[in-house]
């Protein structure tokens, strides 16, 4: 079984890895891009049949910085 955990800064967060590939972008012609935020894809291996419950405590704990991040859990 596979979890694949998306994990974004939350909006009002400075990104400015993001902020440096929207600049790029620019750079290099590609003028209609106004705004980037960049996260992170985190995909786990697990047993099968661990709970989702247990993929969100490993995103509370370590996966995410729940103070300025966000996350998903998707199942695959």
């Amino acid at each position: 079984m596979k979890a694949r955990v998306h994990v974004m800064l939350k909006n009002g967060v400075l990104d400015p890895q993001g902020e440096a590939v929207r600049h790029a972008l620019g750079a290099l012609g590609f003028d209609g891009v106004q705004g980037v935020r960049q996260g992170k894809v985190i995909e786990l291996d697990l047993a099968d049949g661990t709970p989702e419950a247990t993929v969100t405590e490993m995103c509370e704990k370590l996966l995410a910085n729940t103070v300025i991040e966000s996350y998903s859990v998707e199942l695959v």
